[in-house]
């Protein structure tokens, strides 16, 4: 396209007068929104580390990471590697040995978490089966080297010990619901259950579904050899 082309709608800069080129409403619109903010908003600031920020919902808080033990004082995780594969940063380095114990095939002889590496994305957490590993609100961490900042299985434990109390495991913080399963109409012929109360208290405790066999639904109808 040539720039004589009749098509084309040339657009002209609008022209400042002295006020706009002096900037000084500009200027008035910024001073006016920090003497707003310095007078009249509740001020936020704290001075760290004397003062400590509230955290709204510490389960969901995504800080330190914890070893959970069992009610025996045993660590909970099995040394299954599912945390160390779903870590997007790879800085879960575990070594596993055959489990003393008879309820379990392995656990870690090691389990090390790079705190300086870590994104604290929570995967671990989602990944674990065992409820083992935990991300807790214990956020103002320090380190004088790169060394100190590399968590063992001693420092996960010790800090699941500081937090217990404060902050129990899922398990513990969701009171299990009986679970109650009634044959739906034709369901002892067809498969077909329905589901309450799926372990959960509150609202998911009222929650129904059904749960068929696959051969009988929808998306897999015509598909059977």
């Amino acid at each position: 396209m040539k720039p004589d082309d009749p098509n084309i709608r040339w657009v002209e800069p609008p022209k400042l007068g002295m006020l706009g080129k002096s900037y000084l409403m500009l200027f008035l619109q910024g001073l006016t929104t920090a003497l707003r903010h310095l007078f009249f908003h509740k001020k936020i600031t704290l001075q760290s580390p004397e003062g400590r920020h509230a955290i709204v919902d510490p389960p969901r808080y995504r800080g330190v990471h914890r070893l959970n033990l069992d009610e025996q004082g045993r660590v909970k995780c099995v040394a299954c590697f599912l945390c160390s594969t779903a870590c997007p940063a790879h800085c879960i380095d575990i070594v596993a040995e055959r489990s003393p114990w008879p309820d379990r095939e392995k656990y870690p002889k090691v389990f090390n978490i790079d705190e300086l590496r870590c994104i604290f994305c929570g995967m671990c957490e989602q990944a674990c089966p065992v409820e083992a590993i935990e991300l807790t609100s214990f956020y103002d961490l320090t380190g004088k080297s790169r060394e100190e900042m590399i968590f063992d299985k001693e420092k996960l434990i010790s800090v699941y010990r500081e937090t217990k109390d404060r902050e129990p495991m899922p398990s513990a913080r969701i009171p299990l619901a009986p679970r109650e399963v009634s044959s739906a109409a034709g369901g002892e012929e067809s498969g077909e259950h329905r589901v309450k109360g799926e372990g959960r208290a509150g609202p998911l405790a009222e929650r129904e579904e059904y749960v068929k066999p696959l051969a009988e639904r929808e998306e897999y109808k015509g598909e059977q050899p």
